[in-house]
């Protein structure tokens, strides 16, 4: 089992609601973004094509960031979804300088989103729901919670929405797809077979679980 993404840029329509869920799922400060658009423009007036790419962590198969992580804090698991124990990470940010994908970010500490006023309601929340530990790398995580989580409860992940990443299931335009990429008959690889889906830059050669359509 290695779990997966495929993005079908065809469909996407840049709206922003997968970084606005995602930073909401996870409570993340408001210098952390692990869900972000890149946007791009070819082309000359009045000829000029848009283009949206979201990123995000690749979770790849042949990972760096395990590779270089000095204290065994970036870890592949075992369905393929690379995580961070921030019990062990100690703030190197090696793993952050090697990901060729720049999607790590080194988290300093809480700042409150309105300055002088203080933590918000939802800040608070958010530092006992999901805390973030102060000089760790964080990233996403295939929101790994809701993932095993639902499996736990017999839920099948890229079906069932409780077992589904929030960006998925956010996303208006229905361009996000998760499942077993191990699994030739899931709906995310007959997709990506359909569509002829691949990772960004695959001469990287990290084999990235993120696939796109429509490059």
């Amino acid at each position: 089992m290695r779990w997966g993404m495929l993005i079908n840029l065809d469909k996407c329509i840049s709206c922003y609601a997968c970084v606005a869920k995602c930073k909401q799922e996870h409570f993340l400060p408001k210098d952390v973004l692990w869900a972000k658009i890149l946007v791009s423009e070819t082309g000359q007036e009045p000829s000029v094509k848009k283009q949206a790419y979201p990123v995000l962590c690749n979770h790849c198969e042949d990972a760096i960031c395990v590779q270089v992580c000095p204290t065994g804090a970036t870890r592949k698991n075992e369905d393929g979804i690379v995580s961070i124990d921030p019990d062990k990470c100690v703030g190197c940010r090696s793993c952050l300088v090697a990901c060729p994908y720049q999607v790590r970010t080194y988290h300093r500490k809480r700042e409150p989103f309105f300055g002088y006023q203080g933590l918000t309601d939802f800040e608070r929340i958010g530092d006992k729901l999901y805390p973030l530990q102060t000089g760790t790398v964080v990233k996403c995580n295939f929101c790994m919670e809701r993932v095993h989580g639902g499996i736990k409860q017999g839920l099948i992940p890229g079906v069932d929405v409780d077992a589904t990443p929030a960006c998925v299931i956010t996303c208006p335009a229905k361009a996000r797809y998760f499942g077993d990429l191990d699994d030739p008959t899931s709906e995310i690889s007959v997709l990506i077979r359909k569509w002829n889906a691949a990772p960004l830059r695959p001469d990287f050669g990290t084999k990235p679980s993120v696939y796109y359509a429509n490059l």
